[in-house]
């Protein structure tokens, strides 16, 4: 049981000063590390990355749009700043994605048309993001607008066949196209009063299988890409240091009238207005600052200065131990000390090497005040303290020299402990040794007795 309580307060103590010594290290850790800021942080150019809608507008019209209702498409980009102040940035990015468009006519059949291509969107554009207004840059919300200059290549396919099972044999017929009819519905033949019984109606597989450039309606084989011109508006959201959100939306005009095949320039099939193809991109992107330098350094100095009291790191004797640790002070000047601040003792005979003349003495050996060695004989002068007697002393005197005479001296009761070899005379060493023992804490008298000790060594 003595051995498990032990081992709960050794446990115990050790808990408290590994706390205690991390809590110092803690403190050192923040005197010796400090924070300041980067007065000339270098921007390195920043990668971002994203997902959007998009969303067709041209000749085809789609019977319904919403910005959140389209095809993916994904953006990915590199930015730098361009300018000293760090109001504008250089973006260079790709979007990727498709885009399609359907149209659904009950008056005019042949308006019925759709088409879907896939885009590949490579430009760069000018971002500004109004901090000229901002007196306090650390605000998390900047809005921001852009204007750039793209890229796109594009491959336009229609989904213009289908399949339908056949009613006498039901068996299934691919490769047939669609024909639409004013009722609404899809068949396999075209729309007259002799095919009503005839036809069979077809469901669109959207498999976009047909080549538009390859149907010519006037333009022949054109270039499939085009120049684009990006505006883009939104919210950049300040995350950390060196994560943001951007929600943007990028309205793209483009340079040309073919994306979905359909232009005024056509001589047959659908004929366009004279207007460009022009698509949306809602987008989110997420941009992360990895290579510029940080906006806070942390310093790791050797030192630190702090506020201290000068009169505690006073040092009044000169020795070179400051007084709030100074263990004896008032030190002689020149002295040596040790780090206590107190003189040094080489031979340890109670007297400090600046006042000893006899540096090294006996281990042992009784010194005066100079730490010259002295003899018993020499110590007991300078122990006598004899003076003269007063009056009401005058007996006792009277006694004791009676009792000196006849040799008849009498050991007083509380100093028999001290006669060791009981020959009824306390000798010099045996009053030492009771001296000694007093200093210890382990005699039983008191300074008076020590004091009446020394009196009646000297009247024996």
């Amino acid at each position: 049981m003595k051995v498990l309580y032990f081992s709960y307060v050794l446990l115990f103590t050790l808990l408290i000063f590994s706390v205690d010594l991390k809590g110092q290290e803690d403190e050192l850790e923040r005197l010796l590390n400090e924070e300041v800021e980067n007065i000339n942080p270098v921007y390195k150019p920043v990668v971002g990355f994203g997902v959007g809608v998009l969303n067709y507008f041209g000749d085809i019209k789609n019977n319904y749009y919403s910005p959140s209702i389209g095809t993916l498409g994904y953006k990915v980009n590199i930015s730098t700043y361009i300018d000293n102040n760090h109001y504008y940035k250089a973006d260079f990015f790709f979007v990727g994605g498709s885009l399609t468009g359907n149209e659904r006519s009950y008056a005019d059949t042949f308006r019925n048309f759709n088409f879907r291509t896939a885009i590949y969107n490579f430009g760069f554009d000018i971002n500004y993001d109004f901090d000229h207004f901002y007196k306090n840059k650390s605000k998390r919300l900047h809005p921001f607008i852009s204007l750039g200059f793209s890229t796109t290549l594009f491959s336009s396919k229609a989904d213009s066949f289908g399949t339908y099972i056949d009613r006498d044999t039901q068996a299934k017929v691919s490769n047939q196209r669609y024909h639409y009819w004013n009722d609404g519905t899809i068949r396999n033949l075209p729309q007259s009063p002799d095919n009503v019984a005839a036809s069979v109606t077809m469901q669109r597989d959207f498999e976009y299988e047909t080549n538009l450039r390859d149907t010519d309606w006037g333009q022949g084989k054109y270039p499939q890409y085009a120049f684009v011109i990006p505006f883009d508006i939104g919210l950049d959201f300040q995350l950390t240091e060196r994560l943001m959100l951007r929600i943007g939306n990028s309205f793209c005009y483009t340079f040309t009238d073919l994306l979905d095949h359909v232009s005024h320039k056509n001589t047959s099939g659908i004929i366009g207005n004279s207007m460009n193809d022009i698509y949306n991109f809602t987008y989110i992107t997420v941009h992360l600052d990895l290579f510029s330098s940080p906006k806070m350094l942390k310093v790791e100095r050797l030192f630190r200065e702090v506020e201290f009291d000068p009169t505690f790191f006073d040092d009044e004797d000169i020795d070179g131990v400051f007084d709030g640790w100074d263990e004896c002070p008032g030190t002689p000047l020149g002295a040596v000390v040790d780090s206590f601040g107190c003189a040094v003792d080489s031979d340890n005979d109670g007297v400090a090497d600046y006042a000893d003349k006899e540096i090294y003495s006996r281990h042992g050996a009784y010194v005066n005040d100079e730490g010259v060695e002295i003899t018993e004989s020499d110590l007991i002068a300078l122990l006598d303290k004899s003076m003269a007697v007063g009056r009401n002393e005058i007996d006792l005197y009277i006694n004791q020299g009676q009792t000196r005479r006849t040799g008849k001296t009498t050991i007083p009761d509380k100093f028999k402990s001290i006669d060791t070899d009981k020959d009824n005379y306390i000798s010099f060493d045996e009053m030492l040794k009771e001296i000694d023992i007093f200093f210890d804490f382990q005699s039983s008298l008191t300074t008076e007795d020590i004091y009446e000790l020394n009196g009646f060594f000297f009247s024996q």
